[in-house]
């Protein structure tokens, strides 16, 4: 999903904001895309309890993670929040009560769904590694310490609202261990990004109970091979291949109906394989 939208989606639930200069900005008053976009939301939400009226079952929720948020949005009168270590406790802050509102809001609409909480953070590697810069593109914004990041991670998924509570990133060089420490009990990833060593990092959390949502191109020769190949390698035991799950590599955002449609179909099957596997 773009990163953008990720943005707009999460702030129509958590902060007030307007689009200025083709950025998203932070003001006092929303403004009429704020306002359009909390219409859109609301609109979606009126669709999902009508398509899921009765429905008991998990049920994920996505919102934007707290630091593709601060890498996203811009201050006022100033850069991007990032660059602010308050205005970033205050963007974190509103980010919590929002989510937490947010997913109330949902349970109310589907009260048989188990929430599964997903914050997606493309940025958190950029953000990480100090790759985020200027509006002027000539310094590079503020790289957080690894206990911060830690913290505002943890902070944002610990929500009494969600039965568990996960992160998505499809960016290079996925910081796993960052996202276990910080207490994701789901980790959704593109496994084309992912590297053997971070794999090391993967193996570990499904060995002490996270769960693996694995990135997969379901219209690729061999779909699963990358998911095969590093399970093996990492000697995780072949049926706990049963309890990965299989979502698109980034999403289905940039889809059209027809094209996403398609996507979860071949993914289905791409899953009912994956189950054999794990049964042999």
């Amino acid at each position: 999903m773009p990163t953008w939208w990720v943005a707009v989606r999460t702030c129509s639930s958590t902060c007030r904001w307007t689009c200025s200069r083709r950025a998203w900005r932070l003001v006092d008053r929303p403004g009429r895309d704020a306002e359009r976009a909390a219409s859109l939301l609301t609109q979606d939400l009126d669709e999902l309890a009508e398509a899921l009226d009765g429905y008991a079952g998990p049920l994920k929720v996505q919102v934007a993670g707290p630091w593709t948020l601060a890498a996203s949005l811009w201050r006022p009168l100033g850069d991007r929040v990032l660059d602010d270590p308050g205005a970033t406790r205050d963007v974190v802050a509103s980010l919590t009560e929002g989510v937490a509102a947010y997913l109330g809001r949902v349970q109310r609409l589907v009260p048989g769904a188990e929430l599964l909480l997903q914050m997606d953070e493309p940025s958190l590697t950029a953000v990480l590694a100090g790759r985020i810069r200027s509006e002027s593109g000539y310094r590079v914004l503020r790289t957080p310490e690894r206990g911060e990041a830690v913290a505002v991670l943890r902070q944002v998924l610990d929500q009494p609202g969600a039965e568990v509570g996960g992160v998505h990133t499809c960016a290079a060089d996925p910081p796993v261990d960052v996202l276990v420490e910080a207490g994701a009990g789901l980790l959704s990833l593109d496994l084309a990004q992912v590297g053997r060593g971070r794999f090391e990092q993967v193996a570990a959390a499904v060995e002490a109970g996270r769960r693996l949502w694995a990135g997969v191109d379901a219209g690729a020769a061999d779909p699963l091979e990358p998911l095969l190949r590093r399970w093996h390698e990492a000697g995780l035991p072949v049926a706990a291949l049963g309890d990965v799950g299989l979502t698109p590599p980034c999403g289905l955002a940039s889809s059209s109906p027809a094209g996403a449609q398609q996507v979860t179909r071949s993914l289905s099957q791409v899953a009912s394989r994956l189950a054999e596997a794990a049964a042999t």
